[in-house]
């Protein structure tokens, strides 16, 4: 078993194709597809498993190295990162395919390629209308002009690159979706199939909530093997969570990681098809008007009112009959139907059509009270029911409706306050009768009159899906999808208890509209029990004192109105504060926006379905375009173009059409660090703009751009290694050091410009022990720093030693090995691999982040790093925290006498009030403040430079405003101003 498993962690297979032909320029979705490894059945009697040879015979594929997907769920609404690194050993070029299942309702909003240490950025753009495809059922694509994804389904993202020989390719995906409310959980799916063994594979969810989270469960990984196989059986026999899961929690949060090593995936799958791992949790309901979040100018309202009176149902079922759906589908047809017919309730009425070439029906013109009696016949018919011949769906769609009308119309008054909806099921394309969708569209419309919903259900792979959706969402219904493969007699029975418990009906959520600016979906037809009701909106001015919300439905028993003033300021501090104690982090900041503008775009994609002139139509489409061209989704509306990469016949990797973007210019009386000869040369990343054509590229050997001599510009202002901070002060031409002796998890605010230019720096420290016959007890390093730049519109980067989070409106996860230049609206980032990270935000202002590494290390070194100041420019004279209060200031040197009283002077000299004789020494003058110094030298630059410095002692006491605990922030993304004044003593 060890060698199967050696040999499957060397020779990994991938879903690469040697293919010659090119991939398009286009992203295109693809409908689920699964690609195998294949297998030879014609192998020799030779002792060796046979999925092992195959492995063997196609070791020229790209290998794995790596692949983490983290989602953040904050509030249902979830932020996903996908991260790919593959390496190809092997010479020769080798053509490469990365793809990744995403959930259906997901936006995709970045994609990012770095192949041969090149940036390969993507663009989301207004699709060209030349580029819609009508009736694209049958081309294996996703069909783009779907308005609506189908809920709880995934569909493949891929992306095909040739990777050059001993190369690198990482791919950086994310996608955004809201978590719907099923049956009282909410349900996170990731996909876990990379159809290889994975050297390092990291899955995590962490969930972020207002309310205590009541319920979480990790699931067995779905669409693997047997559950015993998966490596998640306990010695009771019951069935756990995946092997390598952790689950850490309190009450409002939870952080699940997921990390099998090699033999734990082989185990489970040894072709990499390892399944999905899937989360549920459920939080705790506030009761009356719901949960009202505000941030930002925008706000989300969650509603799901319980303990109510079930109302009473009137439901038909319209099944199709014909000759396809004989064998499995109508065996698990009927399955399901048996089962629901148990849990029908006593108030509920009910009846059966089946449609093929021929319609019948059960109970003719009635629908029939739940008793025993009825229940018995009701399965002697779907016992009998027999397939054959072709599919009538106008036919069983008209019958169906006509039968529920003449119902409702007949007992008028003793049904006001029942559900009544149809639920139809069908596992092909209309063959008999009418055939063409937009008559049996516009008939359903007809008979329906929007007396009652229209719930319907696709079985299988020849279904004409655009016509279901559209017949679901014209009349106040939902689609729903049932794959070939699966368990139809389960999948349709829990359709059916999503449906199957009405509470509340002709729900309106309404606002006060001198408040409101926008709104999505507001009215709703029903309220189910465990599912949840999500309006989200813009508010008109942000000054504004109160948001008044109504909410009026229908119940069994009466009408209801619920009403609430609701304080948008208090609600804004209440939603931070509850975000700032559960640690949210930065993905926190504009989440209630995000979740607007997701479901805005939902909206418009409906209301364009639905549109019934041509005006309308292109209202929808052209608000919904907006929106998703303003937070780059990729929607049916918009298409992602991406540069592809170039590899000549030696190799290597051709010019390409982007600029290499030039770190930005600097103050020339800076010093200068060169950086190693072997770095790679920075690409350029222009997100939300087009690609700029190439003036240069650096020579390329093996397919790697090689870096000439380059300098970066730096300062001697900073703080690195222990921390040591260094200062330079621009007006008195002095330089002036000292040393924080913090202790290890304080984040400490190195600048704060948060009121005037919006930049903040905070440095998190961790700890290590002092090296032998140190005075120290421990030492402290950086390892983790934070620029959060809130002007004019928030963005952040998070730097560790291992990798750079960027974040503005895009989210980008970049490892500290890779050479990549990004620029947005708001920052610029030049990454050169392993050495140093220079930021400049708002063109001025310019920071520069050293990363130090140790092969090596000893027992008191950690990999860490150091923060620069290359350039102030942009900052404001108000600017503070431990090296931006120097910014600006004016120090003066001076020696005072020796013949003084040192009472109260320096606490390193005190000599009880007595008047003494001592040499003269150097102090420096800060405001109205005297500091001891002494001359020392400092190393700077990774120790490529000394200076010479006028050293405090003692944590830098009376040289800084305060001390050092006023510099000591709750956590890394902490933006409060300096709030302390100066130290005047």
């Amino acid at each position: 078993m060890l060698l199967i498993v050696l040999v499957l962690y060397l020779c990994p297979v991938f879903q690469c194709q040697t293919e010659d032909t090119e991939f398009s320029e286009d992203v295109d979705f693809e409908e689920e597809e699964y690609m195998t490894s294949d297998m030879d059945s014609n192998a020799a009697p030779l002792r060796i498993p046979r999925q092992v040879k195959s492995l063997l015979t196609k070791e020229t594929k790209p290998h794995i190295q790596e692949l983490s997907v983290q989602t953040t769920i904050i509030s249902r609404y979830a932020f996903t990162a996908v991260s790919c690194s593959m390496l190809n050993r092997h010479s020769a070029a080798t053509q490469g395919v990365f793809q990744f299942h995403i959930p259906t309702a997901a936006y995709i909003s970045n994609f990012t390629m770095i192949v041969g240490g090149r940036v390969f950025p993507s663009q989301v753009k207004a699709k060209e209308k030349k580029m819609k495809k009508e009736g694209g059922e049958n081309n294996g694509k996703k069909n783009k002009d779907t308005p609506e994804p189908r809920e709880g389904e995934m569909e493949v993202f891929r992306m095909e690159v040739t990777i050059p020989g001993r190369n690198r390719a990482m791919f950086l995906l994310t996608y955004e979706e809201l978590l719907q409310r099923r049956l009282g959980r909410y349900e996170h799916v990731t996909s876990v199939k990379p159809m290889q063994l994975v050297s390092r594979l990291n899955v995590g969810v962490t969930i972020v909530e207002h309310s205590r989270i009541t319920y979480l469960e990790v699931l067995p990984l779905r669409n693997g093997k047997t559950p015993a196989s998966n490596g998640n059986g306990n010695a009771d026999g019951k069935i756990g969570p995946p092997v390598s899961t952790v689950v850490k929690q309190n009450e409002t949060f939870c952080k699940i990681t997921f990390t099998p090593n090699i033999v734990q995936q082989a185990k489970i799958a040894n072709n990499g098809m390892l399944g999905e791992f899937v989360v549920l949790y459920d939080v705790e309901r506030e009761t009356g008007i719901g949960d009202i979040q505000v941030l930002d100018g925008h706000f989300v309202h969650y509603f799901a009112p319980r303990d109510l009176p079930v109302v009473p149902k009137n439901v038909v079922f319209v099944i199709d009959t014909s000759a396809s759906m004989v064998g499995t589908k109508i065996r698990q047809t009927k399955e399901a139907l048996f089962t629901i017919l148990r849990e029908l309730r006593p108030s509920d009425h009910f009846n059966f059509v089946t449609f093929s070439n021929r319609i019948r029906v059960w109970q003719q013109g009635k629908l029939v009270p739940v008793t025993p009696n009825n229940i018995r016949d009701a399965k002697k018919f779907i016992y009998m029911i027999s397939p054959t011949g072709g599919t009538d769906i106008n036919g069983g769609i008209q019958t169906g409706s006509a039968l529920l009308s003449d119902y409702l119309s007949s007992k008028e008054e003793s049904h006001h306050n029942s559900v009544s909806l149809i639920i139809f099921l069908t596992d092909g394309r209309p063959t008999v009768g009418v055939v063409q969708s937009p008559t049996i569209i516009g008939n359903t419309k007809a008979a329906v009159q929007e007396k009652f919903c229209l719930f319907t259900i696709g079985m299988g792979d020849d279904v004409d899906y655009r016509l279901l959706e559209r017949m679901s969402l014209e009349n106040c219904g939902t689609m729903r999808r049932i794959p070939e493969d699966a368990d139809a007699s389960v999948m349709l029975k829990g359709f059916y208890d999503e449906i199957g418990t009405p509470l509340l009906s002709d729900i309106r959520v309404e606002y006060s509209e001198d408040a409101v600016e926008y709104i999505t979906q507001n009215l709703f037809t029903n309220y189910f029990n465990g599912s949840e009701i999500i309006v989200a909106g813009k508010l008109t001015n942000r000054s504004s004192d109160s948001l008044h919300v109504q909410v009026t439905a229908s119940n069994s028993e009466r009408s209801i109105v619920l009403e609430k003033d609701v304080s948008l300021l208090e609600q804004e501090q209440e939603t931070e504060r509850r975000l700032a104690e559960a640690e949210a982090g930065p993905k926190a900041d504009g989440y209630v926006e995000r979740l607007w503008g997701y479901l805005s775009v939902k909206d418009g994609l409906k209301g364009r379905l639905r549109s019934q002139t041509s005006g309308e139509r292109e209202n929808y489409t052209q608000h919904a375009k907006n929106l998703s061209l303003t937070y780059n989704f990729l929607t049916p509306l918009t298409q992602m173009i991406v540069e592809k990469p170039q590899v000549l016949a030696d190799g290597t990797l051709a010019q390409t059409e982007a600029e290499a973007t030039e770190a930005p210019p600097t103050p020339e009386s800076s010093n200068q660090l060169s950086e190693d000869d072997n770095s790679l040369t920075p690409q350029s990343l222009h997100r939300n703009e087009p690609p700029k054509p190439i003036s240069a590229v650096a020579k390329a050997t093996s397919g790697v751009s090689k870096l000439a001599k380059k300098s970066v510009t730096l300062s001697k202002t900073s703080a690195d290694g222990d921390p040591h901070f260094v200062v330079e002060i621009p007006h008195s031409k002095l330089t002036v050091c000292f040393n924080i002796n913090g202790e290890p998890g304080h984040v400490i605010r190195l600048v704060t410009d948060h009121k005037h230019s919006g930049v903040t720096v905070n440095g998190a420290l961790i700890g290590a022990p002092a090296p032998a016959g140190s005075h120290k007890e421990q030492r402290t390093y950086f390892s983790t720093i934070t620029i959060v730049a809130d002007k004019p519109k928030r963005s952040y980067i998070e730097v560790t030693p291992q990798k750079v989070i960027l974040d503005d409106r895009d989210r980008m996860i970049l490892p500290s090995s890779s050479s990549i230049s990004v620029e947005t609206a708001n920052l610029g980032v030049v990454l050169i691999a392993n050495t140093n990270l220079t930021v400049t935000i708002q063109g001025t202002i310019q920071f520069v982040i050293l990363f130090h590494h140790y092969k090596n290390p000893a027992p008191f070194q950690r990999d860490h790093l150091g923060f620069y100041i290359a350039n102030s420019k942009g900052l404001s004279k108000d600017t503070h925290g431990l090296l931006g209060q120097f910014l600006y200031e004016d120090i003066g040197l001076t020696q005072l006498p020796g013949n003084v009283s040192m009472a109260g002077e320096n606490s390193t000299r005190e000599t009880l009030g007595k008047n003494i004789t001592l040499p003269s020494y150097p102090v420096l003058k800060v405001k109205d403040r005297t500091v001891a110094v002494i001359k020392k030298s400092r190393r700077i630059y990774s120790g490529k430079q000394t200076v010479d410095c006028w050293f405090a002692k003692n944590n830098a006491a009376k040289l800084i405003d305060g001390q050092y605990s006023d510099y000591v922030v709750s956590h890394l993304f902490d933006t409060g101003d300096w709030a302390n004044g100066t130290n005047s003593h």
